[in-house]
């Protein structure tokens, strides 16, 4: 049973420092991460795009990139899920490769060639027959918090009578070791708090070291 599920966007930069974030716990802990989707494409297409707004693309770019880790998943489980999302989330964020709007049958197999994956799991970019599980797991995580938010979100103890899930953490920089679990244990206190809103609105700008 997973000790947590992550619902993300591999677009998302702010879901991707969170997500090294969940890695670095998930290797101090001995954790099971559930890594499943939630598309930015499908929650904002409801909300309609202004014209000519390069976030259309962008989400584009997301939802074409859940549909490759679906395949991954079919092809070989939770763990490849994992690893096509490190390698995409890396490609994309770290090394700020944009190749997957412009060029994403190329992209996405490069990225599934360093994940160890089959290259052919990249021809799923344009396969809607994803989009139905793409979908589910996003109304999912959206059940679980409310709709007026982005990605990620995160389920402590999920399948539990303990499960609790919020937004968030919204974190400019991944903290490890021994900070890394005090932020853990923060916002896992204050998820099955039943805590609604804890915000502000300035941050630094995304650190991806």
């Amino acid at each position: 049973m997973a000790d947590l599920d992550f619902f993300f966007d591999p677009i998302c930069p702010w879901a991707w420092i969170t997500s090294r974030w969940v890695t670095e716990v998930q290797v101090l802990r001995q954790y099971e991460v559930s890594w499943k989707f939630i598309s930015l494409r499908m929650i904002n297409a409801d909300r309609g795009y202004e014209p000519d707004s390069p976030y259309e693309k962008i989400h584009d770019a997301g939802l074409q990139g859940l549909r490759v880790a679906s395949a991954a998943r079919a092809k070989a489980g939770n763990a490849a899920v994992a690893a096509f999302y490190t390698q995409l989330g890396t490609a994309l964020h770290v090394n700020g490769r944009r190749e997957a709007i412009a060029s994403p049958q190329q992209f996405f197999s490069e990225v599934a060639a360093s994940a160890g994956l089959p290259i052919e799991i990249a021809d799923s970019w344009q396969d809607t027959a994803h989009d139905s599980v793409i979908r589910y797991e996003t109304d999912l995580a959206l059940s679980r918090t409310g709709k007026d938010v982005g990605t990620p979100i995160l389920t402590f103890a999920p399948n539990t009578d303990r499960a609790a899930s919020l937004f968030g953490p919204v974190i400019s920089k991944a903290p490890r070791g021994d900070e890394a679990l005090k932020l853990w244990d923060a916002v896992q206190t204050l998820a099955e708090s039943g805590v609604a809103e804890f915000k502000r609105s300035l941050r630094a700008a995304p650190d991806f070291t």
